[in-house]
């Protein structure tokens, strides 16, 4: 069906599905760890070793691995539609990543586009809802940047993740100023949309709902995605200008 002719209809982000993406012309094209990360090999992590090689929090030896794999756990063992234990175990995980410092306060769903839909049937619809929040904050930082006086930032790429359980995906979601015009109106945006996820090739792919970061190589690899991810190279549009 031409994605012209769908209905476009004024909907909060929570409720955007693949439907939606194929109304504003945004498609998903996965990239490997190369390519979207821009580094080859992915660079090592530095983490607390304990991260690396305890598998259990009672194991280890420093705080920091304890109260983040403490955390790890208890995320994967929350209800359906308990999204705050996750929002809590990845903000332990950011810190211990060194995302932030004195400087950078981690503000869960602000900083970093953040989506857990552990227990979504169709994991798809994750990455839609993700994507709208991206053009929703692109749409608010811009009134921000209109009452200030400021020019309005016409293209972005805003990085995003999907936890999967505990086991991320990883987004960069490219924000025009056509496509957040387009979604304000219900137009159809005539320049398509490309959106990059990576998913972490890990060695039990049909295990990653259940696994998650748990097992010790799962956590290897996903720790150094999320390495390579923090770096200036990810993403080759510049960080989205806040006020």
């Amino acid at each position: 069906m031409n994605p012209e002719l769908l209905i476009r209809s004024a909907k909060s982000g929570n409720d955007w599905s693949q439907y939606e993406l194929a109304a504003y012309n945004i498609t998903v094209e996965p990239q490997d760890a190369a390519t979207f990360f821009g580094v080859d090999p992915l660079p090592e992590t530095h983490v607390p070793t304990d991260m690396l090689d305890k598998l259990e929090a009672e194991e280890t030896t420093d705080l920091a691995s304890f109260l983040t794999i403490s955390a790890m756990d208890l995320a994967m063992g929350i209800t359906p539609l308990e999204e705050s234990a996750v929002d809590d175990f990845v903000v332990r995980l950011f810190d211990i990543l060194g995302y932030t410092n004195r400087d950078v306060l981690l503000r869960t769903r602000k900083d970093m586009e953040l989506e857990d839909k552990r227990h979504l049937e169709d994991g798809r619809d994750a990455e839609a809802q993700l994507i709208a929040e991206a053009v929703a904050a692109f749409q608010s930082n811009n009134k921000k940047r209109f009452l200030a006086g400021l020019d309005l930032v016409l293209d972005v790429i805003i990085p995003g993740i999907v936890m999967i359980g505990t086991a991320p995906l990883f987004y960069k979601i490219r924000v025009t100023k056509e496509l957040a015009d387009a979604v304000m109106y219900g137009a159809f945006p005539q320049t398509p949309t490309i959106v990059h996820v990576h998913v972490p090739p890990l060695p039990r792919p049909y295990r990653r709902l259940s696994e998650g970061m748990k097992p010790l190589d799962n956590r290897r690899i996903a720790l150094r995605c999320f390495e390579a991810f923090k770096r200036p190279t990810s993403v080759s549009v510049d960080s989205f200008p806040e006020i």
